[in-house]
């Protein structure tokens, strides 16, 4: 049986970023120079495979300190905690190790140093996301608001228009992210915003290679998990770039067959959390149903290395 052809393109780059590179070294650090258990205080990064094959090795994760014991190490995820955080875990004297991707902390000093010159921060996020608990964690109770949409700008109380200054979640879609700057800008022209907006190099990179492939493709599938931020704007930025089907999988054994009948070309992609195993799983199904031609499309070449922090890289 002669199998249909499909143009299978493949956006680069894509899948893990430096951050949760790091990230998962730190816990595979912590196991090697601590031993089981090594507790982690959330997913470390958003992605059952990579959870489950840390939980494999012995990391344990759980929801809030009080579940880990004082006596074992304790990791706090990629995404960042609030300040109590930490401070709870010097209290109770335990060895803590913070695997918050260094873009996310840049982001943290950032609403400290406005906040230390009086300003009161709003944050561009999704309520509830780790990231934004953690980053509008980093201050006092109601010194940052959050918005999640142009409309939310318009009913946002204040203390003072003119002291005002604004970061972004890291995982957002620069499309969306552009609409409520320019409404929070044209609301409180004196707000202050960062040098540069706070999404990151990874998140960019995925959408603007999403935006390259998606006028070419019947179809374009994301791995990633359904709690991946990062991931679902990337199904998001497909649609909106003239995809007529876009869709997330975690897994190869996700993939709506039915939904892709006729299809001839396909985009795929990978959230910064994926992994390169999962990735190869989908092209393998692929071969099984289609002859496939892969061509990578190429937007961007990533060289971002992040350091583990100094206590794994000191022998035990």
């Amino acid at each position: 049986m002669t199998l249909p052809p499909l143009t299978l393109y493949l956006a680069a780059p894509r899948g893990f970023c430096a951050g949760v590179d790091r990230a998962i070294k730190i816990v595979e650090m912590a196991l090697q120079k601590w031993g089981a258990p090594v507790y982690v205080r959330h997913e470390i990064v958003h992605n059952k495979y990579v959870v489950d094959s840390l939980r494999e090795q012995g990391a344990v994760f759980v929801e809030e300190l009080d579940e880990c014991p004082p006596d074992r190490p304790v990791i706090f995820s990629a995404h960042g905690v609030p300040k109590a955080v930490p401070a709870e875990a010097a209290e109770r004297e335990m060895v803590y190790v913070d695997a918050t991707c260094p873009l996310v902390s840049k982001v943290h000093i950032e609403a400290a140093r406005h906040s230390e010159n009086g300003l009161q921060m709003v944050m561009i996020g999704h309520a509830g996301h780790p990231e934004t608990v953690g980053t509008m964690g980093q201050l006092p109770e109601g010194e940052v608001l959050l918005v999640e949409t142009p409309a939310d700008v318009a009913t946002l109380s204040v203390r003072d228009p003119d002291k005002l200054a604004f970061v972004t979640q890291t995982t957002l879609s620069l499309d969306d992210t552009a609409e409520i700057v320019a409404a929070l800008k044209s609301r409180f022209p004196n707000i202050v915003g960062p040098h540069k907006e706070d999404i990151c190099y990874a998140t960019t990179n995925r959408q603007e290679a999403v935006k390259a492939m998606a006028p070419d493709c019947d179809a374009l599938l994301v791995v990633g998990a359904p709690n991946s931020s990062n991931s679902k704007r990337l199904v998001e930025v497909g649609a909106r770039a003239g995809c007529r089907y876009a869709q997330l999988v975690q897994r190869a054994a996700d993939i709506d067959w039915r939904a892709l009948e006729g299809i001839r070309s396909l985009g795929l992609t990978a959230g910064a959390s994926a992994p390169d195993v999962l990735i190869e799983e989908v092209i393998d199904a692929f071969r099984q149903h289609y002859d496939v031609t892969l061509e990578t499309v190429t937007t961007a070449e990533e060289h971002v290395e992040f350091k583990v922090p100094r206590v794994l890289r000191e022998s035990a």
